[in-house]
C-alpha cells in the first residue's frame, strides 16, 4: 500500500476512535446541570440536605458541594429555603440533614425534631349534686352513732296509722312517716298525733304518680308542692315536713331539686320489706332481717290498702331490733 493511503487510513481510523470514546464519556456522565453533578429531572439538595422547591430540574443550592449520588440526599419536595423552613405550598415538616427518602415520601424526623403529640383532654368530672338534693340512705347518727336504724312509714295516714303509733310508743321509738296530701287533709288528728308524739313528716306527693319522673316539669312541682302545703295545713301552725319520697323511689334530677328549692331533702331507704304487698306477716319480717345494716332506713307502710300484716310485722320486728342492740334515729337531714 502506498505511504500516503496508509497516512490517510490513519487518520481516519484515529478519529473514529477519538468519536468513539468521545460517546462513551458523553454515555457516562450525562449532560452537565451547572456543574452539579445532578442528573436531568432529579431535585438537588439545599443547604441543609433537603431538597429544593420548584421543579425537578432545579440546581443546587451555589452553598452546597456538588453532589456525587449520595444515597442520602432527601428526594422529596421540601423547602430549599437557607432556613430549611417551608414555603409556599410545600409540605411542612422537611426531614434533617442526612435522612434518606424515596420517591418523594419524605423520612419521618429524628425524635428531636417531632412537634409535642397532641394531648386529649381529660373528660370532665360530673356535676356534683346541688345543696340538699342528694338522696337520704342512711340514719343521721349512722357515722356516729353504730348500730342505728330508722323506720320510716308511707301512704298514710290512714285506718292503720294509729295502730303503729300505738306500737312506736309502746317501745319509745320514733318514726318518720311519708305522707300522701290529701290523705294528711281527710285525717288532720293523725297528722296532729304523729306531731306531737313526736315522729317526723316527710312529703309523699298528691296522687302518689309513677312513674313520676315523665310527668311535666309543672305536674311533677305540683306533686310535691302541693302534698306539702296539705300536710302542714293538717298538722296546724309550726308543722315540719323535712323530707321528699319520690313514689317507688323514682327520682330524677328534676324532682329532686323541686324538693329541695321547697326545703325538702330526698329520701330513699336501704330495706324494702315488700308490705305493700301483703306477702305475709313471716315474709315481711325475714325481708327486713336480711336487708337490715346499720344506719339503715327501713320501708314501711300504714295506708295505701289493708296493713293488718304490717301491723302484725312490726308488732315482731321492733322487739327483735332491741335484742340486736339497735337503737332508732330519724334519717340524716
Amino acid at each position: 500500500m502506498p505511504v500516503r493511503t496508509h497516512r490517510t487510513v490513519l487518520r481516519r481510523a484515529a478519529a473514529g476512535g477519538v468519536a468513539a470514546l468521545t460517546l462513551a464519556l458523553a454515555c457516562a456522565c450525562g449532560p452537565s446541570s451547572g456543574g452539579s453533578g445532578h442528573a436531568a429531572g432529579t431535585p438537588a439538595a439545599g443547604p441543609s440536605g433537603s431538597a429544593s422547591a420548584g421543579s425537578a430540574s432545579a440546581g443546587v443550592d451555589p452553598s452546597s458541594s456538588a453532589s456525587t449520588g449520595d444515597p442520602t440526599t432527601t428526594a422529596g419536595p421540601t423547602s430549599g429555603s437557607p432556613s430549611g423552613s417551608p414555603t409556599g405550598s410545600t409540605p411542612t415538616g422537611s426531614t434533617p440533614s442526612g435522612s434518606a427518602g424515596t420517591g418523594g415520601r419524605t423520612t419521618p424526623a429524628s425524635p428531636s425534631a417531632d412537634p409535642a403529640p397532641a394531648t386529649t383532654a381529660a373528660a370532665p368530672r360530673p356535676a356534683p349534686d346541688a345543696p340538699g338534693t342528694s338522696i337520704v340512705y342512711n340514719t343521721a347518727s349512722s357515722t356516729t352513732n353504730g348500730k342505728t336504724v330508722a323506720l320510716t312509714f308511707d301512704d298514710g295516714p290512714g285506718p292503720y296509722t294509729g295502730q303503729i303509733l300505738d306500737l312506736l310508743d309502746q317501745y319509745h321509738v320514733k318514726a318518720t312517716f311519708c305522707e300522701i296530701g290529701p290523705q294528711a287533709t281527710a285525717n288532720p288528728a293523725l297528722v296532729k298525733r304523729i306531731v306531737a308524739d313526736g315522729h317526723r313528716l316527710c312529703d309523699h306527693t298528691v296522687h302518689h304518680p309513677q312513674p313520676m319522673h315523665t310527668l311535666s316539669l309543672d305536674k311533677q312541682t305540683y306533686e310535691i308542692t302541693a302534698a306539702k302545703d296539705m300536710i302542714v295545713a293538717a298538722g296546724g301552725p309550726g308543722t315540719q315536713v323535712s323530707w321528699f319520697r319520690a313514689p317507688g323511689g323514682d327520682f330524677s334530677k328534676a324532682n329532686r331539686q323541686i324538693a329541695a328549692q321547697d326545703g325538702l331533702r330526698p329520701l330513699g331507704w336501704t330495706v324494702d320489706t315488700r308490705d305493700w304487698a301483703r306477702p305475709g306477716v313471716d315474709q315481711i319480717l325475714a325481708n327486713a332481717k336480711s336487708e337490715l345494716k346499720p344506719g339503715g332506713i327501713i320501708l314501711m307502710h300504714d295506708g295505701g290498702g289493708d296493713r293488718s300484716e304490717s301491723v302484725a310485722a312490726l308488732a315482731q320486728l321492733l322487739p327483735w331490733l332491741v335484742q340486736q342492740g339497735y337503737t332508732f334515729d330519724f334519717p340524716a337531714g
